[in-house]
């Protein structure tokens, strides 16, 4: 009996796509993203756990995430009552700290791409070493020497 052999086409943009995805720059931003995730964790707690309630002292103890106003339903104390019972609120503490992650992340940012930034100028601040001599630059030189000893005789 005799066996076929069964030929699967491949669409030529799923050779460009594999290529694609193997590029260096992809890796690193994937890379990126994870460890942009992971960073998110860091900001939320900050601002949860130590900007608000430093803010919310200062401001008399007011705390943002339960600043929220009631649109629709009975009017309760906390946000999470109010979620619970089903009531339509507008979350404007909920809003405020996502502007104060974003302003903490986009300030983090700032300070490692300055801090990046002055790395990679003292990088080029070296004096690069001179490349080494190509195969004709010694052959070259060779001759040269050759030939100076030869008029020296």
């Amino acid at each position: 009996m005799a066996e076929s052999k069964l030929k699967v086409h491949t669409p030529g943009w799923v050779s460009e796509f594999r290529a694609f995805i193997m590029r260096g720059s992809v890796v690193d931003l994937a890379v990126g993203v994870i460890v942009g995730a992971a960073f998110t964790g860091v900001v939320n707690s900050l601002v949860k756990d130590v900007f608000n309630p430093v803010i919310g002292l200062i401001i008399g103890g007011i705390d943002f995430s339960n600043v929220f106003i009631t649109l629709k339903g009975p009017h309760v104390t906390s946000l999470a009552e109010a979620q619970k019972v089903g009531a339509v609120t507008i979350n404007l503490g909920m809003f405020l700290n996502a502007i104060i992650q974003f302003l903490i992340t986009a300030m983090v940012i700032f300070w490692v791409i300055k801090a990046l930034t002055k790395m990679h100028v003292r990088e080029d601040a070296k004096p690069a070493a001179p490349p080494a001599p190509t195969k004709t630059e010694i052959l070259l030189e060779q001759i040269r020497d050759e030939l100076a000893s030869k008029r020296a005789e």
